[in-house]
Order: structure tokens, then C-alpha cells, then sequence
């Protein structure tokens, strides 16, 4: 019986939504089990925000010296790279690639991920730009201009680095976060998000007569959703190409950054109330480390706001790469208009949402309940570091295989940009409707998140 549990496992590792779900399942487990016993730290390496010289207090911002020559840096820093280059080279020697070539490969990646890390943590870059806009562009410099070395290209697997980072997303996404909220966040997440992706389909293909409909699909969904995340799982769902995710991905990540600086002046601005304010953030701006900082520069209640907004809103994602796996299947994929069957939809769906959604479960109704938040927050704290890695090799990933003139030919005279910006714009809209709506306490009573 083990045999054939342990062959069963081999032969799904093989399957790269199912690889990322057993990665994902063996740094979940680990980190749990460092949260209980305490006899071991499995925390991943998480800069802190540094200077070149100095330490300051007020930002808890450290001399950079002083965190790379500690003791707990080199620790963490190996912790994480043997972690992830075991697990994934050992995947990747079970679907046939050779061992040693890839973790060479996944070692110069690891570099340039931990530099990305390093750079994007100084003081000043930080208070501005994630480090996904750095691991994008670093990639992009790579591939377009000095060029990617070719035995590095066996590690470049944009897709599965990000699967595997949803699937320890999907720990943290608790269905507890809506009871907090209630009919407020669900309001604001969940009834925006379909029509903005119906909006967005309508004019991607009818008014713009985008023929790639894969590519307008994946850019709905990371508009109205949650940016790269929604976009990838959207992407897998419609069979879209790696050329269309790079675009809906670098789109999404320049505007980000755009609303994650401007969006907060506009509401200052319009003198919202810091409640309306963060639940703005939270429903327009992509990222969700970006709907922090932009939260963050609004106060306290705001960024609660956001988050809250944000953490509800991605739930849908599991739900919005189902709906789009089916309506793929039978109205966009079916030229012959015949009955699709269960089976056709299986093979489209994207596997690796089963981990996403039971992370989320299992994190909500059996550790939150039985072990207490404590636990499950703690254990968060670790999967967020590794969740992160993992997204910043996917965007390394994502820069080293995208080619500007490929991105330029499927720009379509400008019509996708376009449809981003209608979009985007359309989304803040009905978001703020619906924010004014439920929260300016004109028909409902304003929630106390305090």
C-alpha cells in the first residue's frame, strides 16, 4: 500500500498544479509544526527595511551591514534557498528534467531573487515600490538587454512558482475575515468583481473586437480582482499563452504602483472618511501588499479597511477560475457548439485551486477553531515570507520570459492598454458607488473596525 501511495504522489508530481499543491502541502505542514513544538525556527528570510549606515528608530528601518553579517540572516538566508531548491528540483527530477542542471539553474535564480529582496527593501524604495515591480523589471533587463543565459532556462517556470505561492496563500484567506465585515466587505468585493469582469468582456470583444480572448478574460479578472494572482489562476483557466500573462501581469503592476501612490491623495482630497477610504483601496488596487501601504497612508481604520476588502475579495478567486474554466469550455473554446461534459471542464480547471481552497478551509474550520487564532496567525507569519519568495520568483520569471517585441505585437495598436484604463476606471467608479452606498452611513449603519 505505501508503494503505491508513494508511485501515486510520483505520478501527480508530474502534473505541475499538482507539484505546486504538494510543495505548498510540505512548507504548510512544516510551519505548523514549527508553531507548536517551538523547537525549531522555519521563518523564511525577510529583510527589514535598511539604510546604508545608520539604524532609525522611528521606521525600524536597520544599517544594512548590520543585517547581513548576523547570524540569523545567514541562517534564514540558507533555510530558504534548501527549502525551495530541494523541493523543486526534486519535482523537477521527477518530470524528467536532470537534478543537478536544474538546481544550478533554480541557484542563479535564488541569487537574483535574494538581490531583488535586498534592493527593494532599501529605505526609501520601500516606502514606494514593492518588491514585485523590482523582480519584474530586473527580469525584464535580463531578457532584453543583456540576455538569459541558457542553462538558466530550465528554472524559469513563472506559472508553477506562482501556484505554489497561491496554494500558501490560501492558508491565510479566512473565511473569518468576512464575519468581521459582514454584508459591507461582501457588498464591496463581491458584487463589483463579476460585473467589472462582465464590463470588461463586453468591451474587450465587442466594442474593441480584441480577437484573444484568453488575454481579455486574464486582464478582467486581474483588474477586478486581485491583480497577478487572480490573473494567473484566470490564465489557467482560459488556456492563455505565457505572452498574455506577462501582459496582463506587467499592466497590472505599472498601475498598481501608479494607485498605490495616487489613490490615497485623491481620497484625502475628496475627504472621504478613512473607513470609505480603505475600503476604496482594498477594491481597486491590485496588489495586497500594495492595498497595505496605500491603507497605511490613510490611518489605521483605513488600512483595516483594505484589507478586510481585499482579503474578502480574494476569495473569489477560486470561484471566478471555475466560472471561467466552464464558460471557456462551452461557449468561447466549442466551436462545434456540442454538450461539453464534466470531464472537459476537469481537464480545463485549474488544479492548484483545490489547494487554495483547502488551505482556506483548513485554516478556517478546523486550526482556527480547535488551536485558536494565535496559532493560525503565527503560522502566517511564516508561510508569508515563503508565499512572497515564491511570487518573486514567478516575476523574475515573468521579466526573464517576456520579449518586448512579442508584448508590442499583442498590445493590438493600443486596445488592450485601453481596455485596462476603461476598466480600471469603471471599477473605481461602481467601488466607490458601492462604498458610499454601504458605508457613508446615509442607509446603513458605519461598522466600528476598531
Amino acid at each position: 500500500m505505501k508503494e503505491k501511495s508513494i508511485e501515486r504522489i510520483l505520478s501527480w508530481c508530474k502534473n505541475e498544479d499538482y507539484a505546486s499543491i504538494f510543495i505548498a502541502t510540505v512548507i504548510i505542514f512544516l510551519s505548523l509544526l514549527s508553531v507548536f513544538i517551538q523547537s525549531f525556527d522555519f521563518h523564511a528570510l525577510k529583510f527589514t527595511s535598511w539604510t546604508l549606515w545608520e539604524n532609525l528608530s522611528n521606521d525600524n528601518s536597520k544599517a544594512l551591514s548590520s543585517q547581513i553579517f548576523s547570524w540569523i540572516f545567514v541562517k534564514r538566508t540558507l533555510l530558504t534557498f534548501a527549502v525551495f531548491a530541494f523541493l523543486f528540483s526534486l519535482v523537477a527530477k521527477i518530470q524528467g528534467l536532470k537534478f543537478r542542471e536544474f538546481l544550478k539553474a533554480f541557484s542563479l535564480l535564488f541569487v537574483l531573487a535574494l538581490f531583488v529582496r535586498l534592493i527593494s527593501a532599501e529605505y526609501t524604495l520601500n516606502r514606494y515600490l514593492e518588491w514585485a515591480f523590482w523582480a519584474l523589471l530586473l527580469g525584464l533587463f535580463i531578457s532584453n538587454v543583456i540576455g538569459v543565459p541558457k542553462f538558466l532556462k530550465s528554472a524559469i517556470k513563472s506559472e508553477f512558482y506562482i501556484k505554489t505561492g497561491l496554494v500558501i496563500m490560501g492558508f491565510s484567506v479566512l473565511f473569518s475575515n468576512i464575519a468581521k465585515f459582514g454584508l459591507y466587505g461582501i457588498g464591496i468585493a463581491w458584487v463589483v468583481t463579476p460585473i467589472v469582469i462582465i464590463f470588461m468582456w463586453y468591451l474587450g470583444t465587442r466594442v474593441f473586437r480584441i480577437k484573444n480572448k484568453s488575454l481579455v478574460i486574464t486582464l478582467a479578472s486581474a483588474t477586478s480582482v486581485c491583480g497577478t494572482s487572480a490573473a494567473i489562476a484566470t490564465a489557467a483557466a482560459s488556456k492563455a499563452k505565457k505572452e498574455d500573462l506577462s501582459i496582463a501581469v506587467s499592466i497590472s503592476i505599472i498601475f498598481t504602483i501608479l494607485m498605490m501612490v495616487f489613490e490615497p491623495m485623491i481620497i484625502r482630497a475628496l475627504e472621504m472618511s478613512d473607513i470609505m477610504g480603505g475600503s476604496l483601496i482594498g477594491g481597486t488596487v491590485d496588489s495586497t501588499g500594495a492595498v497595505v501601504v496605500a491603507g497605511t497612508a490613510l490611518g489605521e481604520t483605513a488600512q483595516k479597511a483594505a484589507v478586510l476588502v481585499k482579503s474578502i475579495q480574494n476569495i473569489v478567486i477560486g470561484f471566478i477560475a471555475f466560472g471561467v474554466a466552464v464558460f471557456f469550455s462551452k461557449y468561447v473554446d466549442n466551436s462545434n457548439n456540442s454538450n461539453v461534459g464534466i470531464s472537459e471542464i476537469w481537464h480545463r480547471f485549474p488544479k492548484f485551486i483545490l489547494g487554495f481552497f483547502v488551505a482556506s478551509l483548513v485554516a478556517s474550520f478546523i486550526f482556527q477553531p480547535f488551536f485558536g487564532s494565535d496559532t493560525v496567525s503565527a503560522t502566517n507569519k511564516i508561510l508569508s515570507d515563503y508565499k512572497n519568495w515564491a511570487f518573486v520568483l514567478a516575476f523574475l520569471c515573468i521579466g526573464l520570459d517576456t520579449n518586448f517585441k512579442e508584448i508590442i505585437a499583442k498590445m493590438q495598436g493600443g486596445k488592450v492598454l485601453w481596455l485596462y484604463v476603461i476598466g480600471q476606471i469603471f471599477n473605481i467608479l461602481l467601488t466607490w458607488l458601492a462604498v458610499w452606498l454601504l458605508l457613508s452611513g446615509r442607509f446603513f449603519p458605519i461598522p466600528n473596525l476598531s
